[in-house]
C-alpha cells in the first residue's frame, strides 16, 4: 500500500441534493445577511459582536492575547458575572416571563419565571457561601435533569465558584475520579430520581464516591426529589446537608454577583481521554459566554420570545451551552425533561412539544434513529410546528436526516446539523440557517470567524472536491475554545496541538488544533464529518470511515440504525462487520441481509461489502448517546469485552457477544 493510501481516507458517498430554507424562516431570522462572514473575517475583532451581547462590569482592553499559544486569553481586562447575565439583567423587561419549563416523571411539571430563578439562585448562593465556598472553589454536581441543577450552577457562578457537572448516570468510581482531578471538596447530589416510572436511589453513588476519592469532601448537599427522602438514603452527620431542611434560612436572600475576570474559570467539563484518564476541559468566563450567546442567537436563531427544547442532559457540554447558558443569556424559555423519551408512551416527546408550543427542537441522530425505528405513527396525532430543528452529537446519515425533515419537520422546517466538541465550547461547524441551503449528511461550512481545513497525516492540505478525506483541523482560535486541561498543560498540548503545530513557535498561525475527527470537504465548501479517526478501517487498501458505510445501510427501508466495525482479515487486512437494528415490526431474514450487503456494494463499492451482517435488538450506546464501536470491534475480533461502565445499558454488548459467538 502506498503512502498516499495510508495518509488519506476515501469518501465514496455521492453528494446529496440541496434543500432551501423556507421564506417564512428567513424573514424572521436573527441573521439573514451574508455580510456577517465578512465582519467576522476581521480577526479577532469580529468576535466583539458576540461579546457585546453580554453585560460587562468592566470593558475589555484587548480582544485577544495570543502571545503564548495555545493558551489564549479572550476579552482581556474585561469583568462580568455569568449569573447576572443569565438572570438579573432580564428582570426589568422579563421578570414574569418563563425562564425554565421542566417536565419530570411521573407527570411532574414546573415553570420558573426569571424572578423565580433569581430568587432560588440567590438562596442557593447564600447557602453555598455559608458552607465556606468561595471564589475558585470547584463545586461538583452529580444530578439528573432537574431545575436545581441549573440553579446550582448559576449560584456557584454568582459567587465566583467554578462548577463541575458530572453526568448523573456515571458510576461512583467515575465521580470519584472527577472529584479528585478537580480537587473538589463540595458535592451536590439528590436522594433519588425517576426513570420509567420507578423512583430510584441516587445518593448511594455519592456516598461511595466520597469514600473512594482521595480529596476530603467537606460538604455533600443533598436535594430531595419528593416530600420525604428516598427510603434508602442515608444522611452522614457533620458532612451532609439536606437542602430542604435549611432552605427556609435563606428565604429572600440576596447575594451580590462577584465580578469575574474574563479569563477566570467558569466551569470544568470532563471528557473521555485516550489513556482512560478523564480530561477536565477548562472553560473561561468571558470567551465562553460570548461564544455561546453568539452562536445561540446567530445559529440556533433563539429569540427572547422562543420556547427552546434541547433534548439532552445538562451533564454534557450540549446541556451547558445550549440548555442553560445560551437560552438564558438571550432571555428565552428553555425546556428540560427528566425522563426516558418513550415513557409513558412513544409519542410523549411530541405530546410535550405540542403542550408547550416548542419553537426550536434540538436532539441527536441517535434519538432521531430511535424515533425512526418506532415509526411516524407516533408523531401523527400531535399538533406541533417547529421553526428550526437541530442535530448534534455525531454525524447524521442522509436517510436519517430526510426522515427528520419529512416527519418531524413536516417537509418544511429548517434543519441545522452541527459539529463541535466539549473542548470547543460551542458549535464551530454549521450553516447559519437563513444563509445556506441544507445538504443531508453534510454539516455545512465553518461558523463565522472559524477557519477549518482537512489535512492528510503529513499535514498537507487536501484539496476540496477530490473526494479524499483526512484530519479535520481548526487553524485559528475562537472565544469558546477551552483554556487548557485542568492542571495538565502538557497533556493539553499533546492531545490537541502537537501533531500539526510548530511547538517552538510563538506565532498563533503555527498552531493547529487537531480535532481527532475525519472529514471531507466538497467542491462547494460543505464539510462532511466522518466520525472519529479511531473508527476508520482499512479494507483492501481503502481507508473508509464507519459513517459512510452506516449511511448506505440505513438507506434500506427496513433498517432503523447500524454500526459498522472492522474485523481483522488475513487476506484483505480488515473487512467490515455490520450490526443492524431493524424498525419495529420487521423480522430479520436472509433477504434483508442481502439487501444490506447490496446497499453497500451499490453505494460505496463491492470491495466494501460487509463480511457479516448481524441483526441485533440494540446497539451499545454510551450515556451521552454515542455508539461505542470499540465494543462491537471486540466482539468481531473475539477479544474480551473492554470497559462498559459508560454505557446506557451495559448488558447490550454481552447479549450481542453471545448472539455472535454462541457462548
Amino acid at each position: 500500500m502506498s503512502h498516499e493510501e495510508r495518509s488519506t481516507i476515501e469518501a465514496r458517498l455521492a453528494e446529496e441534493e440541496y434543500y432551501s430554507p423556507n421564506p417564512e424562516f428567513i424573514g424572521q431570522a436573527n441573521v439573514s445577511d451574508r455580510s456577517v462572514y465578512d465582519r467576522f473575517d476581521e480577526f479577532p475583532d469580529g468576535f466583539e459582536e458576540y461579546a457585546e451581547l453580554l453585560d460587562w462590569d468592566e470593558h475589555w482592553t484587548d480582544v485577544l492575547d495570543a502571545s503564548n499559544p495555545p493558551f489564549y486569553d479572550w476579552f482581556v481586562g474585561g469583568k462580568l458575572n455569568a449569573s447576572y447575565n443569565c438572570i438579573d439583567r432580564h428582570l426589568d423587561a422579563h421578570r414574569d416571563k418563563t425562564a425554565i419549563i421542566w417536565e419530570g416523571e411521573p407527570g411532574d411539571s414546573r415553570r420558573l419565571a426569571y424572578q423565580d430563578l433569581y430568587r432560588e439562585v440567590n438562596e442557593f448562593a447564600a447557602m453555598f457561601r455559608d458552607a465556606g465556598i468561595g471564589a475558585d472553589d470547584v463545586v461538583t454536581f452529580h444530578l439528573p435533569v432537574i431545575p436545581e441543577l441549573p440553579i446550582g450552577m448559576l449560584a456557584a457562578a454568582r459567587i465566583g465558584a467554578p462548577h463541575s457537572v458530572v453526568f448523573g448516570g456515571f458510576t461512583a468510581a467515575a465521580l470519584a475520579n472527577r472529584l479528585d482531578d478537580a480537587n473538589s471538596r463540595y458535592l451536590v447530589t439528590i436522594d433519588g430520581y425517576y426513570r420509567r416510572g420507578k423512583f430510584l436511589d441516587h445518593k448511594q453513588k455519592a456516598d461511595e464516591a466520597v469514600e473512594q476519592a482521595s480529596v476530603d469532601v467537606d460538604t455533600v448537599f443533598v436535594l430531595q426529589r419528593e416530600k420525604e427522602l428516598h427510603p434508602e438514603t442515608k444522611i452522614v452527620e457533620g458532612r451532609d446537608v439536606v437542602v430542604e431542611d435549611v432552605r427556609s434560612q435563606y428565604r429572600g436572600a440576596h447575594v451580590e454577583p462577584v465580578p469575574r475576570a474574563s479569563d477566570d474559570i467558569l466551569f470544568l467539563m470532563y471528557t473521555s481521554g485516550t489513556t482512560g484518564k478523564p480530561k477536565g476541559a477548562q472553560h473561561g468566563t468571558g470567551g465562553y459566554l460570548s461564544y455561546v450567546a453568539g452562536t445561540s442567537k446567530y445559529l440556533f436563531d433563539i429569540h427572547s420570545t422562543d420556547t427552546y427544547w434541547c433534548l439532552a442532559d445538562i451533564g454534557w457540554i450540549t446541556g451547558h451551552s445550549y440548555m442553560v447558558y445560551g437560552p438564558l443569556l438571550l432571555g428565552a424559555t428553555s425546556m428540560m425533561y427528566e425522563g426516558a423519551p418513550d415513557h409513558p408512551h412513544k409519542g410523549y416527546i411530541w405530546e410535550l412539544a405540542e403542550k408547550h408550543a416548542v419553537d426550536i427542537f434540538h436532539t441527536s441522530p441517535t434519538a432521531v434513529r430511535m424515533f425512526m425505528k418506532w415509526g411516524e405513527t407516533h408523531l401523527e396525532p400531535y399538533d406541533f410546528e417547529f421553526k428550526l430543528l437541530v442535530s448534534v452529537g455525531e454525524p447524521i446519515q442522509p436517510e436519517v436526516w430526510r426522515w427528520y425533515y419529512d416527519h418531524v419537520g413536516r417537509g418544511d422546517t429548517v434543519i441545522i446539523d452541527t459539529w463541535w466538541q466539549t473542548e470547543t465550547g460551542g458549535v464551530v461547524m454549521s450553516n447559519l440557517p437563513a444563509l445556506a441551503d441544507m445538504k443531508p449528511g453534510s454539516v455545512g461550512h465553518p461558523m463565522p470567524g472559524i477557519q477549518a481545513t482537512v489535512l492528510d497525516d503529513d499535514g498537507n492540505e487536501i484539496e476540496p472536491g477530490t473526494g479524499t478525506a483526512g484530519n479535520l483541523v481548526l487553524t485559528r482560535p475562537w472565544p469558546g475554545i477551552l483554556q487548557t486541561l485542568y492542571g495538565d498543560d502538557e497533556r493539553y498540548i499533546s492531545e490537541y496541538w502537537e501533531k500539526f503545530s510548530d511547538l517552538e513557535s510563538r506565532n498563533m498561525d503555527d498552531w493547529i488544533y487537531r480535532t481527532g475527527d475525519g472529514a471531507v470537504e466538497a467542491a462547494d465548501g460543505y464539510f462532511r464529518i466522518l466520525g472519529r479517526l479511531d473508527d476508520v478501517m482499512n479494507v483492501s487498501g481503502h481507508r473508509l470511515g464507519s459513517m459512510e458505510l452506516e449511511s448506505t445501510i440505513v438507506e434500506v427501508p427496513a433498517v432503523a440504525e447500524a454500526a459498522v466495525v472492522a474485523r481483522d482479515d488475513p487476506v484483505k487486512g480488515q473487512v467490515p462487520d455490520a450490526y443492524v437494528v431493524l424498525k419495529e415490526g420487521v423480522e430479520p431474514s436472509d433477504d434483508l441481509r442481502e439487501a444490506v450487503v447490496a446497499s453497500v456494494a451499490e453505494g460505496i463499492g463491492k470491495f466494501a461489502r460487509p463480511a457479516h451482517v448481524e441483526f441485533v435488538d440494540a446497539l451499545p450506546y454510551t450515556k451521552s448517546g454515542k455508539i461505542m464501536r470499540r465494543l462491537l470491534s471486540d466482539i468481531s475480533n473475539d477479544r474480551e469485552l473492554s470497559d462498559t461502565t459508560t454505557l446506557e445499558d451495559p448488558s447490550v454488548p454481552e447479549q450481542i457477544r453471545r448472539q455472535v459467538q454462541g457462548a
